[in-house]
Protein backbone atom coordinates (compact mmCIF):
# COMPACT_ATOMS: atom_id res chain seq x y z
CA UNK A 1 0.00 0.00 0.00
CA UNK A 2 1.61 3.27 -1.32
CA UNK A 3 -0.78 5.74 1.03
CA UNK A 4 -1.02 5.94 4.90
CA UNK A 5 0.86 4.67 7.58
CA UNK A 6 1.15 2.21 10.34
CA UNK A 7 1.44 -1.76 9.81
CA UNK A 8 -2.15 -2.60 9.53
CA UNK A 9 -5.47 -0.72 8.25
CA UNK A 10 -9.09 0.05 9.37
CA UNK A 11 -12.50 -0.24 7.51
CA UNK A 12 -15.54 1.53 9.26
CA UNK A 13 -18.55 -0.03 6.96
CA UNK A 14 -21.98 1.58 8.41
CA UNK A 15 -20.19 1.90 12.37
CA UNK A 16 -18.90 -1.67 12.22
CA UNK A 17 -14.82 -1.74 12.20
CA UNK A 18 -12.52 -4.14 10.72
CA UNK A 19 -8.70 -4.50 10.87
CA UNK A 20 -6.67 -5.96 8.68
CA UNK A 21 -2.48 -5.67 7.75
CA UNK A 22 -1.73 -4.37 4.66
CA UNK A 23 -0.25 -7.27 2.83
CA UNK A 24 -4.01 -8.59 3.17
CA UNK A 25 -5.43 -6.04 1.25
CA UNK A 26 -3.32 -6.84 -1.66
CA UNK A 27 -4.93 -9.74 -2.80
CA UNK A 28 -8.47 -9.54 -0.75
CA UNK A 29 -11.17 -11.22 -2.73
CA UNK A 30 -13.17 -7.69 -2.98
CA UNK A 31 -12.13 -5.44 -5.47
CA UNK A 32 -12.98 -2.28 -3.36
CA UNK A 33 -11.16 -3.23 -0.82
CA UNK A 34 -8.38 -4.66 -2.57
CA UNK A 35 -8.33 -1.38 -4.57
CA UNK A 36 -6.97 0.46 -1.29
CA UNK A 37 -3.31 -1.14 -1.78
CA UNK A 38 -2.54 0.73 -4.99
CA UNK A 39 -3.88 4.05 -3.81
CA UNK A 40 -0.97 7.02 -4.29
CA UNK A 41 -2.56 10.02 -2.55
CA UNK A 42 -5.84 11.18 -0.54
CA UNK A 43 -7.76 11.81 -3.69
CA UNK A 44 -7.01 8.03 -5.20
CA UNK A 45 -8.64 6.74 -1.45
CA UNK A 46 -11.65 9.03 -1.84
CA UNK A 47 -12.83 7.68 -5.28
CA UNK A 48 -12.62 4.50 -3.34
CA UNK A 49 -14.38 5.12 0.19
CA UNK A 50 -16.32 7.86 1.11
CA UNK A 51 -13.70 9.29 3.97
CA UNK A 52 -10.21 8.36 5.90
CA UNK A 53 -8.98 9.35 8.98
CA UNK A 54 -5.36 10.23 8.44
CA UNK A 55 -4.26 9.71 12.30
CA UNK A 56 -6.05 6.17 12.44
CA UNK A 57 -5.54 5.17 8.99
CA UNK A 58 -9.39 4.22 8.86
CA UNK A 59 -11.30 4.33 5.49
CA UNK A 60 -15.41 4.57 5.98
CA UNK A 61 -17.51 3.24 3.62
CA UNK A 62 -21.55 4.94 4.27
CA UNK A 63 -22.50 0.95 3.36
CA UNK A 64 -24.82 -1.48 4.86
CA UNK A 65 -23.24 -2.99 7.92
CA UNK A 66 -25.48 -5.70 8.12
CA UNK A 67 -24.65 -6.94 4.23
CA UNK A 68 -21.08 -6.33 4.36
CA UNK A 69 -20.70 -8.93 7.46
CA UNK A 70 -22.67 -11.58 5.18
CA UNK A 71 -20.06 -10.66 2.49
CA UNK A 72 -17.30 -11.14 4.79
CA UNK A 73 -18.58 -14.92 5.69
CA UNK A 74 -18.20 -15.32 2.18
CA UNK A 75 -14.42 -13.97 2.07
CA UNK A 76 -14.01 -16.15 5.26
CA UNK A 77 -15.71 -19.08 4.64
CA UNK A 78 -16.88 -19.41 0.37
CA UNK A 79 -20.76 -19.48 1.06
CA UNK A 80 -22.44 -16.24 0.33
CA UNK A 81 -26.46 -15.77 1.16
CA UNK A 82 -28.78 -13.23 1.22
CA UNK A 83 -29.47 -11.40 4.51
CA UNK A 84 -33.39 -11.83 6.47
CA UNK A 85 -35.56 -9.53 6.18
CA UNK A 86 -33.66 -8.11 3.36
CA UNK A 87 -34.38 -7.11 0.14
CA UNK A 88 -32.99 -9.48 -2.32
CA UNK A 89 -31.94 -6.70 -5.13
CA UNK A 90 -30.94 -3.62 -2.30
CA UNK A 91 -28.13 -7.02 -1.15
CA UNK A 92 -27.40 -7.34 -4.58
CA UNK A 93 -26.59 -3.47 -5.11
CA UNK A 94 -23.96 -3.99 -2.02
CA UNK A 95 -22.63 -7.18 -3.84
CA UNK A 96 -21.71 -5.14 -6.80
CA UNK A 97 -20.35 -1.99 -4.82
CA UNK A 98 -17.45 -4.20 -3.29
CA UNK A 99 -16.60 -6.04 -6.66
CA UNK A 100 -18.99 -8.90 -6.26
CA UNK A 101 -21.61 -10.73 -8.76
CA UNK A 102 -24.57 -12.76 -9.08
CA UNK A 103 -22.41 -15.93 -9.63
CA UNK A 104 -20.50 -15.68 -6.06
CA UNK A 105 -24.03 -16.29 -4.39
CA UNK A 106 -25.05 -20.17 -3.30
CA UNK A 107 -27.49 -21.95 -5.92
CA UNK A 108 -30.54 -21.50 -3.98
CA UNK A 109 -29.58 -17.74 -3.70
CA UNK A 110 -29.24 -17.37 -7.16
CA UNK A 111 -32.55 -18.43 -7.76
CA UNK A 112 -33.81 -15.78 -5.65
CA UNK A 113 -32.29 -12.89 -7.42
CA UNK A 114 -33.41 -14.51 -10.71
CA UNK A 115 -36.97 -14.61 -10.09
CA UNK A 116 -36.57 -11.02 -8.01
CA UNK A 117 -35.08 -9.72 -10.94
CA UNK A 118 -37.73 -10.84 -13.61
CA UNK A 119 -40.55 -9.85 -11.44
CA UNK A 120 -39.72 -6.29 -10.90
CA UNK A 121 -37.09 -5.53 -14.58
CA UNK A 122 -34.94 -3.95 -12.30
CA UNK A 123 -30.90 -4.11 -12.44
CA UNK A 124 -27.70 -2.86 -10.67
CA UNK A 125 -25.28 -2.88 -12.93
CA UNK A 126 -22.19 -4.33 -12.72
CA UNK A 127 -20.39 -2.45 -15.63
CA UNK A 128 -21.46 0.49 -15.06
CA UNK A 129 -18.98 3.13 -13.87
CA UNK A 130 -18.71 4.92 -10.91
CA UNK A 131 -20.70 8.51 -10.91
CA UNK A 132 -22.49 7.52 -14.61
CA UNK A 133 -25.98 7.96 -13.90
CA UNK A 134 -25.93 9.08 -10.53
CA UNK A 135 -28.02 11.61 -8.97
CA UNK A 136 -26.75 15.23 -8.26
CA UNK A 137 -24.50 15.58 -5.20
CA UNK A 138 -21.94 12.95 -3.75
CA UNK A 139 -20.58 10.77 -6.22
CA UNK A 140 -21.58 12.03 -9.30
CA UNK A 141 -18.75 13.20 -11.41
CA UNK A 142 -18.29 17.14 -12.42
CA UNK A 143 -19.05 17.90 -15.83
CA UNK A 144 -16.09 18.01 -18.30
CA UNK A 145 -15.12 20.10 -21.33
CA UNK A 146 -17.83 20.37 -23.92
CA UNK A 147 -15.24 18.50 -25.83
CA UNK A 148 -15.42 15.87 -23.61
CA UNK A 149 -19.40 15.65 -23.36
CA UNK A 150 -19.03 15.61 -27.21
CA UNK A 151 -16.72 12.62 -27.12
CA UNK A 152 -19.34 10.55 -24.38
CA UNK A 153 -22.32 11.39 -26.79
CA UNK A 154 -20.49 9.87 -29.81
CA UNK A 155 -18.58 7.03 -28.00
CA UNK A 156 -22.24 6.02 -26.49
CA UNK A 157 -24.16 6.28 -29.88
CA UNK A 158 -21.24 3.95 -31.36
CA UNK A 159 -21.61 1.82 -28.43
CA UNK A 160 -25.30 1.82 -27.03
CA UNK A 161 -27.08 1.67 -30.02
CA UNK A 162 -30.59 2.16 -27.31
CA UNK A 163 -28.70 5.24 -25.91
CA UNK A 164 -30.83 8.07 -28.59
CA UNK A 165 -32.59 8.32 -31.76
CA UNK A 166 -28.85 8.73 -33.89
CA UNK A 167 -27.71 5.52 -32.43
CA UNK A 168 -30.51 3.56 -33.33
CA UNK A 169 -30.51 5.25 -36.85
CA UNK A 170 -26.69 4.52 -37.25
CA UNK A 171 -27.02 1.02 -35.77
CA UNK A 172 -29.96 0.12 -38.27
CA UNK A 173 -27.68 0.99 -41.09
CA UNK A 174 -25.17 -1.13 -39.69
CA UNK A 175 -27.74 -3.85 -40.09
CA UNK A 176 -28.71 -3.11 -43.48
CA UNK A 177 -24.98 -3.36 -44.74
CA UNK A 178 -24.29 -6.97 -42.75
CA UNK A 179 -27.51 -8.20 -44.38
CA UNK A 180 -26.74 -6.54 -47.95
CA UNK A 181 -22.95 -8.05 -47.20
CA UNK A 182 -24.20 -11.50 -46.44
CA UNK A 183 -26.65 -11.93 -49.09
CA UNK A 184 -23.49 -10.95 -51.73
CA UNK A 185 -21.39 -13.63 -50.26
CA UNK A 186 -23.98 -15.93 -50.02
CA UNK A 187 -25.32 -15.39 -53.92
CA UNK A 188 -21.84 -15.26 -54.84
CA UNK A 189 -21.24 -18.84 -54.58
CA UNK A 190 -24.40 -20.14 -56.30
CA UNK A 191 -23.36 -21.82 -60.01
CA UNK A 192 -26.24 -19.54 -61.39
CA UNK A 193 -24.16 -16.04 -60.20
CA UNK A 194 -21.01 -17.19 -61.91
CA UNK A 195 -21.97 -19.17 -65.25
CA UNK A 196 -23.36 -15.58 -66.88
CA UNK A 197 -19.70 -14.17 -66.55
CA UNK A 198 -18.22 -18.03 -67.21
CA UNK A 199 -16.00 -18.13 -64.09
CA UNK A 200 -14.61 -20.45 -61.40
CA UNK A 201 -14.08 -20.28 -57.66
CA UNK A 202 -10.76 -19.25 -58.23
CA UNK A 203 -11.71 -16.41 -60.38
CA UNK A 204 -14.17 -14.89 -58.25
CA UNK A 205 -12.04 -15.10 -55.22
CA UNK A 206 -9.48 -12.68 -57.04
CA UNK A 207 -10.14 -8.37 -56.89
CA UNK A 208 -8.68 -7.62 -60.40
CA UNK A 209 -9.96 -3.95 -61.75
CA UNK A 210 -12.93 -5.90 -63.48
CA UNK A 211 -14.28 -7.13 -60.31
CA UNK A 212 -14.57 -4.40 -58.70
CA UNK A 213 -16.38 -2.89 -61.45
CA UNK A 214 -18.73 -5.03 -61.25
CA UNK A 215 -21.85 -4.91 -59.05
CA UNK A 216 -20.77 -7.18 -56.26
CA UNK A 217 -17.79 -5.86 -56.22
CA UNK A 218 -19.15 -1.86 -55.96
CA UNK A 219 -21.56 -3.17 -53.12
CA UNK A 220 -18.71 -5.34 -51.01
CA UNK A 221 -15.98 -2.51 -51.13
CA UNK A 222 -19.25 0.15 -50.24
CA UNK A 223 -19.76 -2.06 -47.38
CA UNK A 224 -16.29 -2.42 -46.38
CA UNK A 225 -15.85 1.10 -46.23
CA UNK A 226 -18.55 2.00 -43.91
CA UNK A 227 -17.45 -1.23 -41.66
CA UNK A 228 -13.70 0.64 -42.05
CA UNK A 229 -14.97 3.92 -41.40
CA UNK A 230 -16.90 2.59 -38.07
CA UNK A 231 -14.01 1.23 -36.69
CA UNK A 232 -11.83 3.58 -36.91
CA UNK A 233 -14.60 6.32 -35.29
CA UNK A 234 -14.92 3.98 -32.53
CA UNK A 235 -11.37 3.65 -32.02
CA UNK A 236 -11.13 7.30 -31.75
CA UNK A 237 -13.79 8.25 -29.33
CA UNK A 238 -12.96 5.36 -27.23
CA UNK A 239 -11.52 6.43 -23.95
CA UNK A 240 -9.13 3.42 -23.51
CA UNK A 241 -7.61 2.39 -26.31
CA UNK A 242 -5.59 -0.48 -25.63
CA UNK A 243 -9.29 -1.50 -23.92
CA UNK A 244 -10.91 -0.88 -27.39
CA UNK A 245 -8.33 -3.48 -29.26
CA UNK A 246 -8.94 -5.98 -26.76
CA UNK A 247 -12.28 -6.17 -26.74
CA UNK A 248 -13.74 -9.29 -28.20
CA UNK A 249 -16.26 -7.75 -30.68
CA UNK A 250 -13.66 -5.27 -31.71
CA UNK A 251 -11.79 -7.83 -32.35
CA UNK A 252 -13.91 -9.72 -34.61
CA UNK A 253 -14.72 -6.56 -36.16
CA UNK A 254 -11.01 -6.78 -37.46
CA UNK A 255 -10.91 -10.22 -38.70
CA UNK A 256 -13.70 -9.30 -40.94
CA UNK A 257 -12.45 -6.02 -42.39
CA UNK A 258 -8.73 -7.40 -43.03
CA UNK A 259 -9.17 -10.27 -45.43
CA UNK A 260 -10.68 -8.03 -47.64
CA UNK A 261 -7.38 -5.45 -47.94
CA UNK A 262 -5.28 -8.58 -47.49
CA UNK A 263 -6.55 -9.96 -50.92
CA UNK A 264 -6.56 -6.23 -52.97
CA UNK A 265 -3.03 -6.03 -51.48
CA UNK A 266 -2.10 -9.68 -52.47
CA UNK A 267 -3.75 -9.06 -56.06
CA UNK A 268 -1.73 -5.64 -56.29
CA UNK A 269 1.70 -6.89 -55.94
CA UNK A 270 1.31 -11.18 -57.19
CA UNK A 271 -0.42 -10.11 -60.46
CA UNK A 272 -3.03 -11.78 -61.75
CA UNK A 273 -1.40 -14.66 -63.35
CA UNK A 274 0.92 -15.85 -61.07
CA UNK A 275 1.13 -19.11 -59.14
CA UNK A 276 -0.90 -18.06 -56.01
CA UNK A 277 -4.02 -16.19 -58.19
CA UNK A 278 -3.98 -19.29 -59.80
CA UNK A 279 -4.32 -21.48 -57.01
CA UNK A 280 -6.89 -18.83 -55.38
CA UNK A 281 -6.64 -20.80 -52.15
CA UNK A 282 -5.72 -18.35 -49.70
CA UNK A 283 -7.91 -16.20 -51.77
CA UNK A 284 -10.44 -17.90 -50.69
CA UNK A 285 -9.85 -18.52 -47.22
CA UNK A 286 -10.08 -15.04 -47.11
CA UNK A 287 -13.03 -13.65 -48.57
CA UNK A 288 -15.02 -16.36 -46.87
CA UNK A 289 -13.66 -15.03 -43.53
CA UNK A 290 -16.27 -12.25 -44.03
CA UNK A 291 -18.75 -14.70 -42.39
CA UNK A 292 -17.52 -13.47 -39.30
CA UNK A 293 -19.83 -10.14 -40.30
CA UNK A 294 -22.80 -12.36 -38.65
CA UNK A 295 -21.21 -11.63 -35.18
CA UNK A 296 -21.18 -8.26 -35.45
CA UNK A 297 -25.01 -8.04 -35.43
CA UNK A 298 -24.02 -8.99 -31.65
CA UNK A 299 -23.13 -5.33 -30.82
CA UNK A 300 -26.75 -4.62 -31.74
CA UNK A 301 -29.30 -7.55 -30.32
CA UNK A 302 -29.42 -8.55 -26.67
CA UNK A 303 -29.93 -12.39 -27.32
CA UNK A 304 -26.12 -12.45 -29.13
CA UNK A 305 -24.84 -10.56 -26.50
CA UNK A 306 -26.69 -13.03 -24.02
CA UNK A 307 -25.03 -16.06 -25.57
CA UNK A 308 -21.63 -14.79 -25.58
CA UNK A 309 -21.86 -13.39 -21.88
CA UNK A 310 -23.11 -16.84 -20.70
CA UNK A 311 -20.33 -18.45 -22.47
CA UNK A 312 -17.89 -16.36 -20.38
CA UNK A 313 -19.26 -16.92 -17.64
CA UNK A 314 -19.95 -20.64 -17.34
CA UNK A 315 -16.70 -21.85 -19.10
CA UNK A 316 -16.13 -24.05 -16.48
CA UNK A 317 -19.49 -26.30 -16.57
CA UNK A 318 -18.50 -25.89 -20.68
CA UNK A 319 -15.17 -27.23 -19.64
CA UNK A 320 -17.17 -30.00 -17.15
CA UNK A 321 -19.52 -30.59 -19.80
CA UNK A 322 -16.22 -31.76 -22.51
CA UNK A 323 -14.84 -33.72 -19.84
CA UNK A 324 -17.86 -36.05 -19.13
CA UNK A 325 -18.42 -36.12 -23.62
CA UNK A 326 -14.26 -37.43 -23.57
CA UNK A 327 -14.98 -39.76 -21.18
CA UNK A 328 -17.79 -41.37 -21.93
CA UNK A 329 -16.24 -41.29 -25.57
CA UNK A 330 -13.45 -43.29 -24.95
CA UNK A 331 -14.91 -45.77 -22.25
CA UNK A 332 -18.06 -46.60 -25.38
CA UNK A 333 -15.88 -46.12 -28.39
CA UNK A 334 -13.21 -48.88 -27.22
CA UNK A 335 -16.00 -50.80 -26.17
CA UNK A 336 -17.84 -50.86 -28.98
CA UNK A 337 -14.96 -51.73 -31.36
CA UNK A 338 -14.00 -54.47 -29.41
CA UNK A 339 -17.50 -56.05 -29.78
CA UNK A 340 -18.17 -55.10 -33.36
CA UNK A 341 -14.85 -55.89 -34.86
CA UNK A 342 -12.29 -56.94 -32.26
CA UNK A 343 -13.73 -60.61 -30.82
CA UNK A 344 -13.80 -63.38 -33.42
CA UNK A 345 -17.37 -63.81 -33.25
CA UNK A 346 -17.97 -64.88 -36.82
CA UNK A 347 -19.23 -61.36 -38.12
CA UNK A 348 -17.19 -57.85 -38.59
CA UNK A 349 -17.97 -55.04 -38.69
CA UNK A 350 -15.92 -52.94 -40.54
CA UNK A 351 -17.40 -49.16 -39.52
CA UNK A 352 -15.40 -50.14 -36.00
CA UNK A 353 -12.55 -51.34 -37.69
CA UNK A 354 -10.44 -48.64 -35.20
CA UNK A 355 -11.06 -46.80 -31.99
CA UNK A 356 -11.24 -43.33 -33.36
CA UNK A 357 -13.49 -44.56 -36.09
CA UNK A 358 -16.00 -45.59 -33.34
CA UNK A 359 -15.55 -41.98 -31.71
CA UNK A 360 -17.52 -40.82 -34.72
CA UNK A 361 -20.70 -43.30 -33.72
CA UNK A 362 -20.02 -42.50 -30.14
CA UNK A 363 -20.41 -38.90 -30.38
CA UNK A 364 -23.74 -39.22 -32.53
CA UNK A 365 -25.17 -41.91 -30.24
CA UNK A 366 -24.84 -39.17 -27.57
CA UNK A 367 -25.92 -36.28 -29.01
CA UNK A 368 -29.24 -38.33 -30.07
CA UNK A 369 -27.87 -37.10 -33.83
CA UNK A 370 -27.83 -40.83 -35.26
CA UNK A 371 -27.29 -40.20 -39.20
CA UNK A 372 -27.22 -43.99 -39.83
CA UNK A 373 -23.83 -44.52 -41.59
CA UNK A 374 -22.57 -46.35 -39.01
CA UNK A 375 -24.56 -48.72 -36.42
CA UNK A 376 -23.87 -51.99 -34.65
CA UNK A 377 -24.91 -54.97 -35.82
CA UNK A 378 -23.99 -57.45 -33.08
CA UNK A 379 -26.55 -58.15 -29.99
CA UNK A 380 -24.13 -56.82 -27.31
CA UNK A 381 -23.27 -53.89 -29.49
CA UNK A 382 -26.80 -52.79 -29.68
CA UNK A 383 -26.55 -53.13 -25.74
CA UNK A 384 -23.43 -51.14 -25.64
CA UNK A 385 -25.88 -48.50 -28.34
CA UNK A 386 -28.83 -48.16 -26.11
CA UNK A 387 -26.54 -47.30 -22.95
CA UNK A 388 -24.74 -44.65 -24.69
CA UNK A 389 -27.56 -42.90 -25.60
CA UNK A 390 -29.17 -43.10 -22.50
CA UNK A 391 -25.83 -42.02 -20.73
CA UNK A 392 -25.39 -39.46 -23.31
CA UNK A 393 -28.72 -38.03 -22.29
CA UNK A 394 -27.92 -37.72 -18.54
CA UNK A 395 -24.11 -36.49 -18.97
CA UNK A 396 -25.82 -33.81 -21.31
CA UNK A 397 -28.30 -33.09 -19.20
CA UNK A 398 -26.12 -32.61 -15.86
CA UNK A 399 -24.86 -28.97 -16.42
CA UNK A 400 -27.95 -27.67 -18.14
CA UNK A 401 -29.53 -25.99 -15.25
CA UNK A 402 -25.88 -24.11 -14.23
CA UNK A 403 -26.22 -23.03 -17.77
CA UNK A 404 -29.77 -22.01 -18.03
CA UNK A 405 -29.73 -19.49 -14.62
CA UNK A 406 -26.68 -17.91 -15.75
CA UNK A 407 -28.23 -17.49 -19.31
CA UNK A 408 -31.66 -16.05 -17.61
CA UNK A 409 -29.22 -13.98 -15.22
CA UNK A 410 -27.00 -12.69 -18.09
CA UNK A 411 -30.12 -11.31 -20.43
CA UNK A 412 -31.56 -9.86 -17.58
CA UNK A 413 -28.22 -7.76 -16.70
CA UNK A 414 -28.13 -6.42 -20.51
CA UNK A 415 -31.70 -5.88 -20.89
CA UNK A 416 -31.72 -3.67 -18.01
CA UNK A 417 -28.51 -2.29 -18.98
CA UNK A 418 -29.49 -1.25 -22.08
CA UNK A 419 -32.81 0.49 -19.97
CA UNK A 420 -30.60 2.82 -17.96
CA UNK A 421 -28.55 4.03 -20.33
CA UNK A 422 -31.55 5.31 -22.30
CA UNK A 423 -32.98 6.76 -19.03
CA UNK A 424 -29.83 8.36 -18.17
CA UNK A 425 -29.00 9.74 -21.82
CA UNK A 426 -32.65 11.14 -21.25
CA UNK A 427 -32.12 12.23 -17.78
CA UNK A 428 -28.85 14.10 -19.40
CA UNK A 429 -30.74 15.91 -21.71
CA UNK A 430 -33.49 17.19 -19.30
CA UNK A 431 -30.54 18.52 -16.98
Amino acid sequence: MNFGRGPSVVLNVGGTRYSFSREVLKDFPLRRVSRLHGCLSEQDVLEVCDDYDRERNEYFFDRHSEAFGFIMLYVRHGHLRFVPHMCELSFYNEMIYWGLEGSHLDYCCQRRLDDRMSETCTYYSAGEPPGEAAPEGKGRRAPGPEGRKWLERMRRTFEEPTSSVAAQVLATVSILFVIVSMVVLCASTLPEWRAPENRSVEEQSRYTAESVREPSGIIEAICIGWFTAECIVRFIVSKNKCEFVRRPLNIIDLLAITPYYISVLMTVFTGENSQLQRAGVTLRVLRMMRIFWVIKLARHFIGLQTLGLTLKRCYREMVMLLVFICVAMAIFSALSQLLENGLDLGTKNKDYASIPAACWWVIISMTTVGYGDMCPITVPGRILGGICVVSGIVLLALPITFIYHSFVQCYHELKFRSARYSRSLSAEFLN
